[in-house]
């Protein structure tokens, strides 16, 4: 079932066979392998834990194999560091971002290889700022040099990552999921990065799980399942429904109708005249809303336009400066994360890794954060208790691999993530908090979790979802709130919300009444 592009005697960019990489009795990778051709966009696409992020964290001298070889550029670099591959032109740029929030843009680009000046005893920062800005100018990821990492946008900081890799030479270019936090104007500006890139020579090996970013960006895609490949072809030859099939292992589900028509039920939370500031500025400039139960909320906008903010305020984690907000009556404005996850909220952070769980805890510990009173005996935790509970919610959501006792951080960020919903939606609530819960999972899970937010609403809970997705949006809400610049511009019915009417809304603002 394997198909190669057919480039003749051409030296391969990257070339790894029979990879294997075990952790304890788990395999990530079992005889994996990846061939990819120099100057290509090469997507490589597989579940949650398929082994897609160790075979390339393999390649970049980031892991070492347990067995198999790597060949980059023809040359043999089995088990090679991460300076060698950086020596030698290869760049991977994470998922999470590893940045420097306090320093500029500038001094994060060129950190560890720095321009020097007086015998080279001084850092040059002002040669710093005029080559880095010219790389912006020459590879078109703009961005300004002398602006703190802080003060970025989410689309922005994924450029400077992206120009750390440029700026120590990298011609193969490495994303890992380079599209989970951008919003779509962003998702279109780094594609045309990326092909411009790839048209100057540059190698791009592209890791997601979004299978019409496949089809719209790369010319060959890899495909993995349980850790092997499983199939490599043209992109042009390839469909959706193939792409998750050889994923899967199964054909998808079919679509799901879209949310019928319910009577409301009662208000389990209301939002009136919330403000919230974030360094200065009204990050939420009076908001008001109420979420019943037996109802998915779905809150829709462009990144950075106080979604974040919201739900945190929501959630305990920031102090409003103004306005209320009710939990089935009861007054939780200035409430503590522990009392309103007592009172029934439950909350799925956008940041998983941030705000969601502890990694170097164990699955098991971190599936009770939040809970431990009711898994301790006299000031003892209930070790037996704290491992039936991980069992069942493990089995239940699908967790892989299926070890309660492996660290957070061991596991595929998507596996991460089904952490995170498995704590909040395995216990007792009443309204869920669910910031982006489907970024960076793939496309088999993404069905499962949006299942499992169905089945809350239908259960008479009150969901209030923030999505970047619009398609996400449209498949679950009942109700679509616009952000737009800390407001809420717009709410409409389910029946109202079509992408170009949020497009809207999201981009230009309005005047709807919510």
């Amino acid at each position: 079932m394997t198909e190669v592009s057919g480039r003749g005697a051409v030296v391969a960019a990257i070339s790894a066979r029979d990879i294997w990489k075990r952790y304890g009795a788990v395999a990530a990778n079992r005889g994996a392998w990846l061939e990819v051709a120099p100057a290509e966009i090469h997507a490589v696409v597989g579940e949650n834990g398929a082994g897609k992020t160790t075979l390339m964290r393999i390649v970049a001298g980031l892991l070492a194999p347990d067995s198999g070889t790597v060949t980059v550029e023809g040359r043999v670099v089995t088990g090679w560091k991460a300076r060698d591959a950086i020596a030698a032109g290869v760049g991977m740029v994470h998922q999470h971002f590893m940045l420097v929030p306090t320093l500029t843009v500038a001094e994060n680009v060129v950190l560890g290889m720095e321009p020097r000046w007086l015998a080279r005893l001084l850092v040059d920062r002002s040669e710093a700022v005029r080559r880095v800005r010219e790389l912006c100018e020459r590879s078109g990821l703009a961005v300004d040099p002398a602006k703190r990492v802080a003060e970025l946008t989410v689309g922005e900081a994924q450029r400077v990552e992206i120009l750390k890799t440029l700026w120590r030479g990298a011609r193969i270019l490495i994303l890992d999921e380079p599209t989970a936090v951008l919003s779509p104007p962003e998702v279109r500006e780094l594609w045309n990065v990326v092909r411009a890139l790839r048209d100057a020579g540059t190698t791009v090996v592209l890791i997601t799980h979004k299978l019409d970013e496949v089809l719209d960006i790369s010319d060959n895609v890899t495909v993995m399942r349980s850790g092997t490949t499983v199939q490599r072809l043209r992109t042009s030859r390839a469909t959706p429904q193939a792409l998750a099939q050889a994923m899967l292992g199964r054909e998808l589900a079919p679509p799901v109708p879209p949310p019928r028509d319910l009577p409301p039920g009662r208000v389990l939370l209301s939002v009136r005249d919330l403000v919230v500031e974030n360094r200065g500025y009204r990050a939420v400039a009076g908001v008001s809303f109420d979420l019943r139960g037996g109802e998915i909320f779905g809150i829709a906008g462009v990144e950075g336009n106080g979604q974040t903010e919201l739900v945190e305020a929501l959630a305990g984690l920031r102090v409003p400066s103004a306005g209320s907000v009710l939990l089935d009556g009861r007054e939780i404005t200035r409430a503590t994360v522990h009392e309103r996850t007592r009172l029934g909220l439950a909350h799925i952070p956008e940041d998983r890794q941030r705000r969601g769980l502890v990694l170097d805890f164990s699955v098991a510990r971190n599936l009770v954060i939040g809970r431990l009173d009711r898994f301790q005996r006299r000031f003892v935790l209930a070790m037996a208790a704290i491992a039936a509970n991980a069992r069942r919610l493990v089995e239940e959501f699908d967790v892989r691999p299926a070890d309660p006792s492996l660290p957070a951080r061991a596991l595929s960020g998507g596996n991460q993530q089904k952490v995170v919903v498995a704590r909040e939606m395995g216990r007792e609530y009443s309204v869920l908090l669910a910031a982006q819960p489907t970024r960076g999972v793939d496309v088999g899970a993404a069905q499962f979790i949006r299942a499992r937010l169905r089945q809350a609403r239908d259960s008479g809970k009150a969901v209030l979802m923030v999505s970047a997705d619009l398609d996400e949006i449209l498949e679950l809400a009942d109700r679509v709130g616009v952000f737009f610049r800390g407001r809420m511009v717009a709410v409409l019915s389910r029946s109202e919300a079509t992408p170009q009417l949020l497009g809207s809304y999201m981009t230009r603002g309005g005047s709807r009444d919510s």
